[in-house]
């Protein structure tokens, strides 16, 4: 990316303050985490799922028939950003400071626009093949994002956060079953569907999803930043308790939304956290990582 004076009446200070609103309304862990986070990777963090949560709203909560062009529009924002041309926009604002300081990628940033594209054109995934591929789009680039900002760029950890960001979506998405229906998609893999119904297509996911976090735990041991290693057990930890709380009703999903209480979420902050603040084992962070998919 050229370095521009951005064309924007806002200002950086301005732009911040718009991408901590937007992460403090929807992010319970960012706050969690960003206690141990440097000012400036907070910020950096902050910025990153402002991005995220913008994209997301472009997708789900735009006026009917609105949604691809205004995705549209935001994906060319978002090339002309990386291009070199000075955006507009508060979060890109933002964000295009961050994403020079660690000399981040355009395509996460590319990819999880196009997820949001893909779910106004597909309603329904036939096998995990299909379904793996949306996920690659719609998950893994925000475990990447966040990799670089710790300055992380090692392939075998990037497969290791694509499997567990994988992994909690696979478990929002078991959990949030009804949800899904009312925006007229699912993502329930239509061959354990037709096996045998929507409960043996949410259980599917969930035994998924429970794969997949656990490469969290190889992941955590390569990581030497504490505060990462808080956020990425809170992620695996969030994801094994919607499991949890799904097979509890009996993988119902369809009928009802799981939760998770405050009281089981407040253990596992304080779980995370003894994790997080153990001392890395050198022999155990350079074990053999199993295959997971």
């Amino acid at each position: 990316m050229q370095n521009e004076v951005s064309a924007s009446p806002l200002t950086l200070e301005a732009a911040d303050a718009y991408c901590r609103f937007l992460t403090q309304r929807h992010y319970e862990n960012f706050s969690v985490a960003a206690r141990l986070v440097d000012r400036a990777r907070r910020t950096d963090l902050a910025r990153i799922y402002a991005f995220c949560r913008s994209t997301d709203d472009l997708g789900d909560e735009s006026p009917s028939g609105t949604a691809l062009p205004r995705l549209d529009r935001w994906r060319g924002e978002v090339a002309a950003m990386f291009a070199g041309v000075a955006p507009v926009h508060p979060v890109l604002l933002a964000l295009q400071q961050t994403i020079r300081h660690h000399r981040m990628p355009a395509q996460p940033f590319l990819d999880l626009i196009e997820a949001n594209i893909m779910d106004q054109r597909v309603a329904t995934y036939a096998n995990w093949p299909e379904l793996e591929r949306y996920c690659q789009l719609s998950a893994a680039p925000v475990g990447r994002m966040v990799l670089r900002v710790f300055d992380i760029d090692d392939l075998l950890c990037e497969r290791l956060s694509d499997d567990v960001c994988i992994g909690l979506q696979l478990a929002n998405h078991a959990q949030d079953v009804s949800r899904d229906a009312l925006l007229g998609r699912t993502y329930l893999l239509q061959t354990d569907v037709a096996q045998g119904g929507t409960l043996a297509g949410v259980r599917g996911l969930v035994e998924r999803a429970r794969r997949l976090l656990e490469s969290g735990r190889h992941l955590e041991r390569r990581v030497n930043a504490r505060a990462l290693r808080l956020q990425l057990a809170l992620y695996r930890l969030g994801g094994q308790a919607i499991c949890d709380a799904i097979e509890a009703i009996g993988f119902q999903t369809a009928a009802q939304r799981p939760s998770v209480s405050d009281t089981r979420k407040v253990s596992l902050v304080v779980r995370a956290a003894l994790e997080a603040l153990r001392p890395l084992d050198p022999a155990r962070s350079s074990a053999t990582i199993p295959q997971t998919k």
